[in-house]
């Protein structure tokens, strides 16, 4: 399977160029201000590229996912788009889990505090998964700010290193965009934008198979 994994397009999605794939995979903060209409903006755009399956997750920016019901988010999915939120879906034999949680920092989405409460999302992520989806970094991997910080999360490590996926997508933290193999685990930090959020950098492009 060949999958395209993007994140962090925060609404500027029309400026990039994603290539064909089977699977396009984008790892949260569609939006910027996290309103309706950049969702609906995103979804339109989402539904048409060219991989014939697609899954997000939301970020600290998507408000709207954290404030709308699941019944209007529902409502707004297109035809084969999947929305992961604590949840999983197998796509040709491939297990796939999203969550868009990350460590709280000021008053963002879908943070929680580090340590146990944080720790209860990390529980959720099934053994067996193949590709895990989140939006935030875990702790020193892919994690690193401008002023030199490591900022991602210790449990998410934790749960990495117990859980050992082939592939972890991320973004959140721009400028440590890349990609790191870290134990058994293919470790990419898809972000697209820079820091002044402007698309500098093409999706990246990986194959696994589902054995």
């Amino acid at each position: 399977m060949k999958i395209v994994a993007i994140s962090d397009t925060h609404g500027k999605h029309r400026d990039l160029i994603v290539p064909s794939g089977d699977l396009l995979i984008h790892a949260g903060d569609v939006t910027q201000k996290g309103s309706k209409e950049e969702v609906e903006d995103f979804l339109d755009w989402f539904k048409d590229q060219p991989c014939t399956h697609k899954i997000f997750i939301a970020g600290n920016h998507d408000f709207y996912f954290q404030e709308a019901t699941k019944e209007e988010i529902n409502a707004l999915i297109p035809e084969g788009v999947t929305y992961l939120n604590d949840s999983g879906i197998e796509i040709e034999g491939i297990s796939i889990w999203g969550s868009p949680i990350t460590p709280w920092y000021y008053n963002w989405a879908f943070q929680r505090h580090r340590g146990g409460k944080i720790e209860k999302h990390w529980d959720l992520i099934p053994e067996g998964t193949d590709v895990l989806v989140v939006h935030g970094p875990p702790h020193g991997i892919l994690d690193k700010t401008r002023f030199g910080a490591k900022v991602g999360c210790e449990r998410l490590t934790d749960a990495i290193q117990f859980l050992r996926p082939k592939i972890s997508i991320f973004g959140h933290i721009h400028e440590d965009r890349g990609i790191l193999k870290w134990k058994e685990t293919t470790c990419i930090n898809a972000a697209v934008v820079d820091l002044e959020y402007e698309v500098k950098h093409k999706p990246y492009i990986i194959e696994i198979t589902g054995e």
